[in-house]
């Protein structure tokens, strides 16, 4: 948004800088402190929050901070911020508490930890940003809820794939174009890997190799996609989307698909594997006013029926200060559900597990993500992806076979309590088993 760089620079120059904070150290929570702290004037990065203290200040440290104070009250706090100073905690609900924040952007990727988070931010009307689509794709819509309630902006984030999708989509929705695909380019797609593939990968770029296998079995562009759909009022034609395996250009992929069935489902999301340029993203999009469509074809791209427009990059940590930015000073979110879920993130076996087995975390050896439609997952009571970890397998599961709430005694958490509060407020209820 390059409206964004004038308003931050107003700011600087009166001596206004906007006040954010943020919940998480680890490695795109350590860029985004550096961006702030040395390439964002007009606004200040006043606290950081982690479950271990000392990653919160080195990750202050790391971004040139010369003194980093320790907080553990709401006064503390308030304390440092009217001095100017950088504060790191471990309590994340201090930050939601403390007077003089205006955003805070959650950098987790945990789902149970950013819920508290979440509710306590929007209670204390505190602009909220995520970078942590395991959340929003999870328990998303029933949050925005809770945020218009409150008069707060609750939003996805700039750099992050889901919202460079939303950039472009809202671009090509605004020249007159319909969007039909909203799409992400992956350069790997295995849904049997697993942290010991990925460790050598995690370890080269100092990733968690959780995380680094989230991405490569599907689980991440899962969660990314679904909260585009829930942005757009998009659908996925199928579970787990298509996923084509595509080497040549993303331009030439318009051929993949057949804007017919695109047009009758209202839009999908999806992906595509190898696709160049990658890392990127891509809407296709078509036109019905003939005078455009040549006009269209003047500027290369094509005589249709799918136009194709795509952005070659994605640059997290970048970009994600623009969407605080974004939140406070205009109240325009990146990307946020528009209602009820249209997609939603399922539980698979990524090998064949038995009764009494306790599920491990997203990214890890047992269970893998993909999306399907939210009145499917509804209909078959399945078992959300961000809600899997610690539930116990009531009987055995078959590799790749989709576990539901019959499979499984929950591990009780405020997530399950947001779902039952989102599926009861959108009348997402199972279908009725026949006696």
């Amino acid at each position: 948004m390059i409206i964004v760089d004038t308003a931050l620079k107003k700011r600087a120059e009166e001596g206004r800088p906007l006040k954010v904070a943020m919940v998480g150290a680890g490695f795109m929570a350590k860029g985004i402190a550096n961006q702030i702290l040395n390439s964002v004037p007009g606004m200040e990065l006043v606290a950081i929050a982690n479950r271990t203290l000392e990653k919160a200040v080195d990750a202050y440290k790391l971004a040139g901070a010369d003194e980093v104070v320790t907080v553990k009250t709401v006064e503390a706090l308030e304390q440092s911020i009217k001095e100017g100073k950088f504060a790191a905690t471990d309590d994340p609900l201090l930050l939601c508490r403390a007077e003089g924040i205006e955003a805070i952007i959650d950098v987790t990727g945990a789902v149970e930890y950013g819920a508290h988070i979440a509710l306590e931010a929007i209670d204390h009307g505190k602009h909220l940003i995520l970078m942590n689509a395991e959340l929003d794709g999870t328990v998303g819509p029933i949050l925005k809820v809770k945020a218009d309630k409150a008069g707060v902006v609750y939003s996805g984030s700039d750099g992050d794939q889901p919202g460079v999708e939303m950039n472009l989509y809202r671009f090509v929705k605004s020249i007159g174009l319909t969007p039909l695909l909203c799409g992400n380019i992956k350069g790997l797609q295995d849904r049997y890997r697993n942290p010991t593939t990925q460790e050598g990968f995690a370890k080269q770029w100092g990733q968690d190799p959780a995380m680094v296998t989230s991405f490569a079995d599907g689980t991440k562009i899962s969660f990314e996609q679904a909260i585009v759909a829930n942005a757009t009022g998009m659908t996925v034609a199928k579970r787990g989307m298509y996923g084509h395996d595509y080497r040549g250009h993303v331009d030439e992929a318009t051929e993949l698909y057949d804007v017919d069935e695109l047009k009758k489902l209202g839009g999908i999301v999806d992906y595509v594997v190898g696709t160049k340029p990658g890392p990127g993203v891509f809407v296709y999009a078509s036109h019905d006013d003939p005078k455009q469509q040549h006009y269209l074809n003047l500027y290369k791209l094509g005589e249709g029926p799918l136009y194709s427009f795509y952005t070659p990059y994605h640059l997290c940590h970048f970009e994600a200060p623009l969407s605080m930015a974004r939140a406070i000073l205009f109240g325009d979110p990146v990307l946020a559900p528009i209602g009820a879920p249209k997609v939603d993130i399922i539980t698979l076996a990524k090998t064949d597990l038995k009764a009494g087995q306790t599920l491990d975390g997203l990214g890890e050896y047992m269970t893998y993500g993909e999306c399907e439609r939210a009145e499917v997952v509804a209909k078959e009571n399945l078992l959300p992806i961000g809600l899997a970890v610690g539930c116990r397998l009531k009987r055995d599961i078959a590799k790749d076979s989709a576990i539901s709430y019959d499979d499984v005694e929950i591990s009780e958490h405020i997530g399950h309590e947001l779902r039952r509060e989102q599926n009861a407020h959108f009348k997402l209820e199972p279908a009725p088993v026949n006696s």
